[in-house]
């Protein structure tokens, strides 16, 4: 669960001045990035037109890729604080290890949410016995100031809440949706649903006017409030929503993703996220000295050296450039 570009660069997002208040149709283009040896991923947040929605600060869409001759995804240790991750599959396998002890393998459609807190490091790999195809997403969720030293921590949760209508079922990944509450453990109001859509489905799910919204479109087609949503592109809906009409023109799969708008403005570099610029340099130090972030056993390889700092001071930013 990692952001692996060499030329990452310092940004700043969330505060809710460039919140949408209404409901808006933005289709959001992602930009490919490599992720270990062999995995492209299709990045769409942070985003040159958005950087946040909700409290999900980090979106990436992977695959379906054909790893049956092919290693699979291969992340070495890497740092993390400040943010949740969350790894959601569709096909294949994860194998997670993190500084912590936990070692599991997260399969499709169960829960891997890490809590990085203060401070922890984890790699990811495709098991080496694994399944012919890799197919998944990579969320990041900040965690607000009040709980961003929390001791790290790592859940596992394999049977999840689920919401069915004609044609539909929606699978509850964080905070709540039509009733249903996942068991993962959220510090902002926040939802992350994994819609099923058979062919045909004509939907309408249920959405809290207070909370930002989009859509990540992650396999099939579909039409999102009228928009066609492609596989590998997102669709910012703004606030002031109560229902979303969806309708499958084939079998699809979705991502609802949402929450209130973001309060904190936040500082993003590499696989940290902080409040200052400062923070960040003691971050890249104590990772490259070996300090804090602990250590990942069990992976046969070297931890991942952190990109260097870009060079003069952060130039501030909102949630949109």
């Amino acid at each position: 669960m990692s952001n692996l570009d060499r030329q990452a660069a310092l940004s700043v997002c969330g505060g809710r001045g460039f919140v949408v208040a209404e409901p808006v149709r933005e289709l959001l283009s992602p930009r490919t990035v490599p992720l270990g040896e062999s995995t492209v991923v299709r990045r769409l947040l942070p985003n040159l037109g958005r950087r946040m929605v909700g409290a999900w600060a980090f979106v990436d869409h992977y695959g379906p890729d054909d790893i049956a001759d092919e290693p699979g995804m291969q992340v070495p240790p890497h740092p993390h604080m400040g943010l949740q991750t969350v790894s959601w599959l569709h096909e294949g396998e994860v194998l997670h290890r993190d500084s912590t002890g936990s070692l599991a393998t997260i399969r499709p459609r169960e829960l891997g949410l890490m809590t990085s807190g203060r401070a922890i490091s984890h790699s990811e790999e495709s098991p080496r016995s694994h399944a012919r195809f890799l197919h998944g997403a990579q969320l990041w969720v900040a965690l607000p100031d009040t709980h961003r030293h929390v001791e790290p921590h790592f859940q596992h949760h394999s049977d999840l809440p689920k919401v069915t209508a004609p044609g539909l079922t929606a699978t509850v990944v964080l905070g709540s949706l039509d009733g249903a509450t996942s068991p993962g453990t959220t510090y902002t109001p926040i939802v992350g649903a994994d819609l099923a859509l058979a062919r045909g489905a004509d939907v309408s799910i249920p959405l809290d006017p207070d909370f930002e919204y989009a859509v990540l479109s992650m396999s099939g087609e579909t039409h999102v409030d009228g928009v066609p949503v492609l596989p590998g592109s997102m669709l910012y809906l703004g606030c002031g929503r109560t229902t979303l009409p969806i309708r499958a023109e084939s079998d699809a799969g979705l991502m609802l993703l949402g929450g209130e708008p973001f309060e904190e403005e936040l500082i993003m570099f590499w696989n940290w996220i902080g409040r200052s610029q400062e923070e960040i340099v003691q971050a890249r130090q104590d990772w490259m000295e070996g300090t804090r972030f602990g250590e990942v056993k069990g992976y046969d390889g070297d931890p991942l050296p952190a990109p260097e700092l870009p060079p003069g001071t952060l130039k501030k930013r909102g949630r949109v450039r």
